[in-house]
């Protein structure tokens, strides 16, 4: 396996994605349809993306990191820059099969916890 990708969301996002079969949140308030693809990172990347993403976070769910195999995907992966020259990320072009997500882990501002 690859080295996984990671998405951080809310309980119910992933709740409802095991219900639909596919996972299709972007980011944090933005659907896979209105950004065009579903912003992943890598381990390593996670920090600043949670806490720029979730780290006024108060929200009534607890937030969830989804550890995704990139091999069980059947939709481009393009790791990508958002300027130039900048740090690439993982973005997945279509929706994300809940078989793909092979971990869930509680998040917290301190790091993830095995759920």
């Amino acid at each position: 396996m690859t080295e996984p990708l990671v998405h951080l969301t809310e309980r119910h996002l992933w709740d409802a994605a095991r219900a639909s079969g596919t996972y299709e949140m972007s980011t944090r308030g933005r659907t896979l349809q209105e950004e065009g693809f579903i912003h992943c990172s890598l381990r390593r990347q996670l920090a600043p993306v949670a806490a720029s993403l979730y780290g006024s976070y108060t929200g009534p769910d607890e937030l969830v990191l989804l550890v995704i195999d990139a091999e069980r995907l059947d939709v481009p992966v393009r790791y990508e820059a958002m300027t130039p020259g900048g740090e690439e990320f993982p973005h997945v072009y279509g929706p994300i099969p809940v078989e793909a997500v092979v971990d869930v882990e509680v998040w917290d501002k301190g790091g993830p916890g095995v759920v």
